[in-house]
């Protein structure tokens, strides 16, 4: 036993140098991912029957696995939403799991819920929302937004017996999260989306609602609004979207996983009016609140109504809502049980840091995806395929087809430079391939924003 606690010792120290050498280099490499039968071959057999140590294992992982992956934290990585969780937010992941807190009952975690709450609590003073109104911290976007329309696929089950036997129904942009098509795959419901690319409006949702029969008007139970669209950070007018939940009777729930850390900005904020009307909300602290993955949010107008929906039942968990085992449960508001306490680390990094520094990193954010489309205009051969939208820029490179953007991708890549990845958006009719930035990395510069249009010659 003797020999196996120096060797944890060592291979602690060993973790602790690769975690601090890691966090303090603000331009990681970027790493390239290969095959699964190259990784194989490099590594061998990792799991074995008398195991190969941890000093070999955590080798392994250094010398070879984790040079096979992307830091999502490269001031470089512009691709999908990216991340930057801050260094404090990263060190306190570490305590996270050190401590072993079992996240789901106030009896069990009350310290580590009570943390998660207070920064919960600032998050929901971002929105507008009413007094009363609160949320928990998810695994991420796909789960807060699953549980939020399960929350109000039962409330309006409740609310008429006929609506037992229906199928509902969910009407959305054609710009919606993928996560919201998937998840009405998984409640059972259908979908109605309105095409269109930019702002979803009133207008738009009157057209959808009659043109349908009065059957599936009768089914159709929420609206989803995007509050900063993944491809194009494009904002609903949420105002107006409210007003139609409010005279349809239906549950307004905003997709704000991605926009939702401009909220702090005083330059974007009026971009969202009408978000505090809605009745969920969620957002994703590990994308522009700088926590770490995997740390997503649910926040709902009337909490009860998602304790209603998600409280589970069981006689090994009656200990937990008996007289002085009471306090905030957070499996009672969205579809987990057990969960970490994930919102530790944003606890932690915001105490340390305070508000104003945040607010800081969202506009240097914004401020980048100006000034790169400033820098566009000055190339030829590049241009902009529309406006700004929060911190998401798209543009073109004049005679690229699909395969130059890929090749240039890859390339980028295996130069150990950058990464930013195609996508597609509808110009002029046609669908077509672009170059797409979503900056949220306060560490971007503008010689990297340089740099990067410099390579598309």
């Amino acid at each position: 036993m003797h020999n196996i606690d120096i060797d944890v010792v060592e291979m602690t120290m060993d973790i602790m140098k690769y975690v601090i050498g890691r966090i303090t280099r603000s331009n990681p490499d970027m790493g390239l991912a290969i095959s699964e039968e190259e990784l194989k071959e490099k590594v061998g057999e990792t799991i074995t029957d008398k195991g190969i140590g941890g000093m070999k294992a955590f080798e392994l992982f250094r010398e070879v696995l984790v040079k096979h992956t992307v830091p999502i934290d490269n001031p470089k990585h512009l691709a999908f939403v990216p991340a930057a969780p801050t260094r404090a937010a990263i060190l306190f992941d570490l305590v996270t799991a050190a401590s072993s807190i079992h996240g789901s009952y106030w009896m069990e975690g009350a310290g580590g819920i009570f943390c998660e709450n207070e920064a919960m609590s600032w998050i929901v003073s971002l929105t507008g929302l009413p007094k009363g109104s609160f949320g928990v911290f998810t695994s991420g976007g796909t789960a807060a937004n699953l549980s939020a329309v399960v929350t109000a696929r039962e409330y309006w089950r409740s609310k008429s017996q006929d609506n037992q036997c229906k199928r509902g129904i969910i009407l959305c942009s054609s710009q919606a999260h993928s996560s919201v098509k998937s998840m009405v795959k998984i409640i059972d419901a259908d979908i109605l989306t309105v095409p269109t690319q930019e702002s979803l409006t009133k207008k738009e949702l009157i057209t959808a609602f009659e043109e349908l029969s009065a059957v599936d008007q009768s089914r159709l139970f929420a609206v989803v609004a995007n509050a900063g669209t993944t491809n194009a950070g494009v904002i609903d007018r949420m105002d107006e979207v409210a007003d139609f939940c409010r005279e349809k009777d239906l549950w307004m729930h905003v997709d704000a996983a991605y926009g939702g850390g401009a909220l702090m900005s005083d330059k974007a904020r009026k971009e969202f009016n009408g978000i505090e009307l809605a009745d969920s909300i969620t957002i994703d602290p590990h994308k522009w609140f700088f926590a770490p993955y995997d740390c997503g949010a649910i926040i709902y107008k009337n909490p009860e109504l998602a304790k209603k929906a998600h409280t589970q039942q069981g006689t090994y968990l009656d200990i937990f809502n008996q007289k002085g085992m009471e306090g905030f449960n957070p499996s009672d508001y969205q579809i987990q049980l057990t969960r970490r306490v994930r919102g530790l680390p944003l606890w932690f990094s915001l105490a340390m840091h305070g508000i104003d520094r945040y607010k800081q990193a969202v506009d240097t954010a914004l401020d980048l995806a100006k000034v790169a489309a400033e820098m566009i205009q000055d190339y030829d051969h590049l241009s902009l395929v529309r406006p700004v939208s929060l911190s998401v820029v798209l543009f073109k490179r004049e005679g690229w087809t699909p395969e130059d953007y890929r090749k240039w991708t890859l390339k980028n890549l295996a130069d150990n430079f950058a990464l930013v990845t195609p996508t597609k958006y509808q110009i002029d009719g046609q669908m077509e391939t672009i170059a797409r930035f979503c900056f949220i990395n306060p560490e971007t510069t503008k010689e990297d924003i340089k740099a990067i249009l410099d390579s598309m010659n």
